[in-house]
């Protein structure tokens, strides 16, 4: 299932960029309320096709939860803007993890969207695993912001975390997130930390900086200042440089209809035996 589209356009010489398109609001709105009950490993199979769009079990706490982290909370405009900000990241963060899940292989282990809101550690992890043998054969460091001003998001956050990562100032958060995703792949602690190592070696790595942007961000020559920058990040290729892009005009707006159609998934999920 192919819930957000996404296409190779260009940037420039040091980064490759992805503009991503939502195909059908709707389903990705029902693949996101799955995600936010808990089931990501389960929306993984209704993306590769091998389950049906809906949850794999149902209990009221679940969706009383879902729904909840759809919800503005707070009494004050600072406590409703910090509400809104998390969950809108949070859906943004699916929509990145949904795209990233699409084009994977079978042998690619994903950390799932975060369902409680954090600012601590990675945004998102994903780990390639030889198709025959028991090693690692890539890395993807994913930075997601939702954002109104994402040229400043990029130049002031996601640069700063990427630099951390890069000159290896987060490695042991990153080898911990490698070794439980390797885990997946069948080995067991030892062995998937052993695996591990590689995630210590830049040429393995690719960082993917994904943000919000208006239409005016839609020419190569844009998309070169956006993420002016990009090649702080040393001694590695184009291709490990990911600059990906979501066009949302009226952005608060857009997350608070998307919100609003994962709720009508939850309640129609709710009301169906699964």
């Amino acid at each position: 299932m192919t819930a957000v589209l996404s296409k190779e356009v260009e940037v420039d010489d040091d980064v490759t960029g992805q503009l991503w398109t939502v195909k059908e609001r709707k389903k990705l709105a029902q693949l996101i309320a799955v995600i936010a009950l808990g089931q990501a490993q389960h929306a993984v199979r209704i993306i590769d096709e091998l389950e049906p769009l809906a949850p794999a079990l149902s209990a009221a706490e679940l969706f009383r939860g879902a729904r909840g982290q759809m919800l503005i909370r707070g009494t004050t405009e600072a406590q409703k803007d910090t509400s809104r900000y998390h969950r809108d990241g949070f859906l943004f963060e699916c929509i990145s993890w949904i795209v990233a899940r699409q084009s994977s292989s079978a042998r690619t282990f994903m950390k799932d969207p975060h369902i409680a809101a954090t600012t601590q550690g990675l945004d998102g992890l994903a780990i390639e695993m030889d198709s025959e043998k028991d090693v690692m054969i890539g890395a993807t460091i994913f930075e997601d912001k939702c954002t109104d001003n994402p040229r400043k998001k990029f130049h002031s956050e996601v640069m700063v975390t990427f630099g951390e990562h890069h000159t290896s100032k987060r490695v042991r958060d990153l080898v911990a997130n490698a070794v439980s995703l390797i885990r997946e792949s069948g080995l067991n602690g030892s062995e998937a930390t052993k695996a591990a190592a590689r995630v210590l070696d830049r040429s393995f790595r690719t960082y993917r900086a994904s943000l919000t942007v208006g239409s005016d961000i839609s020419t190569p020559q844009r998309r070169k200042k956006l993420f002016k920058g990009y090649t702080d990040l040393e001694e590695i290729t184009k291709e490990q440089r990911i600059g990906a892009t979501l066009i949302v005009e009226e952005l608060r707006e857009w997350f608070q209809g998307l919100a609003d159609e994962v709720i009508v998934a939850l309640n129609e999920y709710e009301d169906t035996d699964v």
